[in-house]
């Protein structure tokens, strides 16, 4: 079953101290959130001393920066592979749902990790600038597959299926109920074929 952007990757930490704290921070941060998980447990949970922290990535606003990086890189090849089994820009725009109702059953899921990022980083921080290009990725994805439809309109489309995506992200979390996606690409299978 595929990895998905909103759940957990293995806790098994690879080699190097700097994989190591990203692994833990992969796991305590989506867990617990990353203003409740404090550097010591991180490097705790890494085995690596406190200077390999701060060495590697200066502090722990920078950490949560990488953090975020890691996972959005990890999301967008993980979708990029999935869409691969579909053949139309419909089928594949549809089958973002899928992935979704795929990673929402994950055990473990309690979200996106950029949206309950979002709800902790404060105006400033530096992991915003990545919150930014990951959800202007996912918009530049669906609005590229708009267009190959030939959809009038690709951006207003394209923003419409990202607010679906989104809502279905947050009721599956608030009401543990992964079938959201699926009700989700029924309402954005009718939302494309009303916009063709």
């Amino acid at each position: 079953m595929a990895k998905s952007a909103v759940t957990p990757a293995s806790s098994q930490p690879p080699g190097s101290a700097r994989e190591r704290l990203l692994a833990a921070a992969r796991e305590l941060f989506y867990a617990e959130g990353i203003n409740t998980v404090g550097i010591d447990r991180i490097i705790e949970r890494a085995g690596v001393a406190k200077a390999s922290l701060y060495d590697n990535f200066g502090s722990k606003e920078e950490l949560v920066r990488a953090y975020l990086a890691d996972r959005a890189a990890s999301r967008q090849a993980r979708i990029e592979a999935w869409l691969e089994r579909y053949q139309s820009p419909r089928e594949k725009i549809l089958g973002l749902f899928d992935w979704l109702g795929d990673a929402m059953a994950q055990p473990g899921f309690h979200g996106c990790y950029f949206q309950r990022a979002n709800a902790e980083l404060k105006p400033e921080a530096a992991g915003r600038t990545v919150l930014g290009d990951a959800r202007e990725w996912t918009n530049g994805l669906l609005t590229r597959l708009a267009r190959e439809g030939g959809l009038p309109q690709p951006k207003k489309v394209a923003r419409q299926i990202q607010i679906l995506l989104d809502g279905a992200i947050v009721s599956a979390a608030m009401d543990g109920a992964p079938q959201a996606a699926a009700t989700a690409k029924a309402i954005a299978a009718t939302l494309i074929d009303a916009a063709a």
